[in-house]
């Protein structure tokens, strides 16, 4: 009975050591003596305990910081960019066989990539054109990890860091650009009231009874708010058009 009961136990064992738990946002890649055998879905699954070996990829959108990169923009300033990737394992097959570390790889590669495209952009463009950069930035990287199997769905730059001496330049940049605004705003009333000014004294030529009235409502408008007593010279030619002209 006990000579029967421990090679039943060990085959028990061996059965449970075979089983592997794969999540539904995994996928399991399947060697068997170091050779590729397949690939296995989510659920409860078994592989041949000490012959096969598995391994699982995360098929969920993975992201990865890009460390600060000093670069040096096509206009000679040197600022300080860092980015963040967001991929994903379409092909775990290929993300395993093709790439010893695809997480590793991928993010060196968005690193020399970053280098590479805003070095050829100025400084302004850099600031300015971002969400184009990221763009960029996007197609390229995710074209050289195709073969790896690893989707690059997002690349953003997060932050650029720039010499204290041009974050003054620019602040006087702005500072400039303020103040060429206003100036332009100022002058664009000005010139819009003298339009309006120039249509009134054609009107008030037109129409010699509406210069009188004018000047009466000024005078109106001065006994009202001035408390002092005001001397008007009030030429009796204004009178002419009122009376007639007798």
């Amino acid at each position: 009975m006990y000579v029967i009961a421990v090679p039943a136990v060990l085959v028990g064992l061996f059965i449970l050591m075979g089983f592997r738990q794969i999540y539904e946002y995994q996928r399991g890649v399947i060697f068997r003596l170091g050779k590729y055998s397949g690939m296995k879905g989510p659920g409860l699954k078994w592989i041949i305990p000490f012959v096969d070996q598995l391994v699982k990829v995360d098929l969920r959108i993975i992201a990865r910081d890009v460390p600060p990169q000093d670069i040096i923009t096509k206009d000679n300033v040197t600022v300080q960019v860092n980015a963040v990737v967001f991929m994903r394992v379409l092909n775990p097959d290929k993300a395993i066989l093709e790439v010893d570390n695809y997480l590793y790889n991928t993010s060196q590669l968005a690193q020399t990539t970053l280098r590479s495209v805003l070095g050829q952009v100025d400084l302004d463009d850099l600031l300015t054109k971002r969400e184009q950069l990221n763009e960029q930035l996007q197609t390229i990287l995710d074209a050289d990890t195709d073969p790896w199997g690893v989707k690059v769905t997002k690349m953003e730059i997060k932050h650029v860091d720039l010499p204290t001496e041009m974050q003054r330049v620019i602040g006087r940049q702005a500072e400039a650009e303020r103040e060429r605004r206003a100036k332009v705003i100022h002058a664009d009333g000005e010139f819009q009231a003298s339009q309006k000014l120039a249509e009134a004294a054609a009107v008030l030529q037109k129409e010699p009874a509406a210069l009188q009235l004018r000047y009466l409502q000024t005078l109106t408008e001065i006994s009202t708010e001035n408390a002092s007593t005001v001397i008007f010279p009030f030429p009796i030619e204004l009178f002419k058009g009122l009376l007639g002209n007798k």
